[in-house]
């Protein structure tokens, strides 16, 4: 497992109540998917992480393996911010406080109401699709390593492959994103 800052920690746990805020049924699926959402827009519209944390290619799409284990687990390192819940196959987060801005910038902020509102209805099953369509960096980087037949085989259902946000970017925009999120790597390597 990674380590984090507290201050990476609070906008991880911060983003995530403000998904179960305003999306519907956010299951542990559903929230992977729409951090996924955010971190790839963030990246390919600001050339900026929007939380800075990696996605490896797994059979259900793009999936941050550290929050994913730590819901898993009830949210051990999430748990000042939501609580996980079991319901019928899956598993269901709901915040334990009131989102705090105060991490994010106003664009940040617009950015995650941008992807709330065009993914915060759909379904987890919709959101694997959508983040699995032909020509995104999930399906990119799992043709390439040759992972689509196991994925689709059930042969494997994961993978350390990490998504790649430069992927299609311009050379100085790919620069632009490496810089930052070498300078975000940085600080989270200084925790409190």
């Amino acid at each position: 497992m990674n380590k984090y800052s507290s201050e990476n920690i609070s906008r991880i746990g911060n983003a995530s109540i403000y998904i179960a805020e305003h999306a519907s049924n956010v299951s542990k699926t559903k929230l992977l998917k729409l951090l996924y959402l955010m971190e790839e827009r963030s990246a390919l519209r600001y050339h900026q992480p929007f939380l800075g944390i990696p996605f490896e290619v797994w059979q259900a799409g793009p999936v941050a393996k550290d929050v994913y284990i730590d819901i898993s687990e009830g949210a051990v390192m999430l748990s000042p911010y939501i609580k996980v819940y079991n319901d019928k196959d899956a598993q269901y987060i709901t915040p334990v406080r009131p989102f705090d801005d105060e991490d994010f910038s106003a664009n940040e902020i617009r950015l995650m109401d941008e992807v709330l509102a065009e993914y915060g209805d759909k379904t987890a099953k919709d959101l694997v699709a959508i983040t699995h369509r032909k020509g995104s960096l999930w399906y990119n980087i799992a043709k390439e390593k040759g992972l689509l037949e196991a994925f689709e085989k059930h042969e494997s259902n994961n993978s350390d492959y990490v998504i790649n946000f430069t992927e299609g970017m311009m050379p100085c925009s790919a620069e632009y994103y490496a810089e930052a999120l070498s300078l975000h790597n940085a600080s989270n390597a200084y925790t409190l």
